[in-house]
Formats: C-alpha cells, sequence, structure tokens
C-alpha cells in the first residue's frame, strides 16, 4: 500500500493498481492529487515486482472528472503556476512509464479524466463510461495533452469534434 493520501497503490501478481482516491470529489485532479499521482507511479518503472500498470479511480461514479475547479477558483498566480508543474509531472509520470499502462475507466472520465486515460497505453471501458473533453465550454484548451493524445488515438476529425463542441461519448 502507498503512503500517498490521495493515490492509493497496490501490488499484486506483478500488476500495481493505481487508484485516484477522492470520490467524494469524482476524483478531481487537485494540486495534491497530481503530486501525489506523479510520487506513486514514478517508482513503479524501476520496482523489479511491477510487470503493469493500472490506472483507476475509487467511488462508483467517476474515474477522474479532471482539474478540482473548486481548488483552481481559489489560487493566486503562484498558486496556478505551482498547480500546473504539478499537473504537468502528474501526468508525464503516466506516459513516461515504459511499463504497460492501462486505464480502467468506469463512470465520468473528463477533461483531465479523458487525458490521464489517454496518457495510458491501453484504455479498458466499462459500459457506464463517459469520456470528454468539456473545456471549450469553460472557455478553456484541454491543456493536458488531450489534443495531441486524442488525434493519435481517434483521428484528426472526431479530436476536432471533440475538442471544439465539448461533446462526451
Amino acid at each position: 500500500a502507498s503512503v500517498h493520501p490521495l493515490v492509493r497503490v497496490e501490488v499484486a501478481a506483478r500488476v500495481a493498481t493505481v487508484t485516484l482516491d477522492r470520490p467524494e470529489a469524482l476524483n478531481a485532479i487537485s494540486t495534491e492529487l497530481a503530486v501525489d499521482l506523479a510520487e506513486a507511479v514514478e517508482p513503479l518503472a524501476t520496482d523489479p515486482g511491477v510487470r503493469a500498470v493500472v490506472l483507476t479511480g475509487a467511488g462508483e461514479r467517476a474515474f477522474c472528472v479532471g482539474a478540482d475547479l473548486k481548488q483552481r477558483a481559489g489560487l493566486d498566480d503562484h498558486g496556478w503556476f505551482v498547480q500546473r508543474e504539478a499537473f504537468r509531472r502528474g501526468f508525464a509520470a503516466v506516459r513516461r512509464c515504459p511499463l504497460p499502462t492501462v486505464a480502467a475507466v468506469s463512470g465520468f472520465a473528463l477533461g483531465g479524466g479523458t487525458e490521464l486515460a489517454l496518457s495510458c497505453d491501453l484504455v479498458v471501458a466499462a459500459d457506464d463510461a463517459t469520456f470528454g473533453l468539456p473545456e471549450v465550454r469553460l472557455g478553456l484548451v484541454p491543456a493536458g495533452g488531450g489534443t495531441q493524445l486524442l488525434v493519435r488515438r481517434v483521428g484528426r476529425s472526431v479530436a476536432r469534434d471533440l475538442v471544439l463542441t465539448g461533446r462526451r461519448v
């Protein structure tokens, strides 16, 4: 078990399950969760007891609904810069992991949640999984790699549709 309060790591049969653990906030990514994610995933790359990583979210309703906009609304410029770097590190830790990574998605995967799933090598979606990049509806852009990662997975036309409309699938 991990020592990161917002991200649990459990290893069984050489598979590390990394669980975003803020179910009360639908696993929204706060600055602290992003730091915990990086600190949980980075050491797995060199752990001889781990051969694959599964990324998932706690609770029944969401894999991850993206950035914690309530926290972000209260940040000053310095806090926003700190958060941006924490997010970059957390997302990069998942993308850079040399082990096979699988996003196990149930419920909502919106904004940064979709981007975290796309950061993994494979995405396994439950019947109730809902993906989307709703940033455009908030006057934002998908800044966690969504504009590049989505094109690689679904092609330019579908990616443009999802990014420019904020539509959920």
